[in-house]
């Protein structure tokens, strides 16, 4: 029984710890090439890089490839993170160059015509597309009808919480642009919610 205890006592321990760990602190014993801290590290991020990924390609398949490449890249390079920017920043510029990479990859394909299914026909009332979808389905539709860049700000800042500092920084442009973006993102992402009958969200 005190065995038990003991092993009780020293499993939680080790998960207060990770909990404790900040990701600058996993990233030092990474470069060191301690396995459990790519592992927690891990575990903290790749649901969020996955979500990233995926919203751009639309491949669970590829996006779960890119999202191994990512880590791996991390394990290779952790001595060569700087910490000018938040870990889960520099994840994700990792993460959205070998995504831009693999959609230039795609020659003949065109990775929005998921989304393109998602949007309600323009004949139809805001009631009939109402009824047909609920208001996420429609929220990710008039999403998907924005440009590249623009959706690229709204997902960044609105899905994944990043600072305007952040996005530009993951993106590679000044924030005075990620804030010119987010403006005109904004306003055409409203005017197409007031056409799809969703005025609360546009307002």
């Amino acid at each position: 029984m005190q065995n038990v205890i003991a092993i009780s006592a020293a499993a939680c321990q080790g998960i207060v710890a990770a909990q404790t760990t900040t990701d600058e602190m996993l990233l030092k014993r990474i470069a060191h090439g301690d396995c459990s801290a790519m592992h927690t590290l891990y575990l903290r991020h790749n649901v969020r890089v996955y979500r990233f990924v995926l919203r751009s390609l639309r491949d669970a398949t590829a996006a779960e490839d890119i999202v191994s490449q990512v880590f791996l890249d991390v394990w290779r390079t952790a001595d060569q993170f700087e910490g000018r920017s938040r870990v889960s920043t520099w994840l994700l510029s990792i993460a959205r160059f070998k995504t831009l990479t693999a959609m230039r990859q795609r020659r003949h394909e065109d990775i929005d015509q998921e989304n393109v299914r998602e949007i309600a026909d323009g004949a139809d009332t805001p009631e009939t597309s109402l009824d047909r979808s609920n208001v996420s389905a429609i929220l990710r539709a008039c999403i998907a009808k924005l440009s590249p860049a623009h959706r690229e700000i709204i997902h960044l800042v609105y899905y994944h919480e990043k600072t305007v500092e952040e996005a530009g920084e993951i993106i590679g442009i000044p924030p005075s642009t990620v804030k010119t973006r987010m403006f005109y993102a904004r306003k055409q992402l409203a005017t197409l919610l007031k056409g799809a009958g969703l005025e609360t969200l546009a307002a």
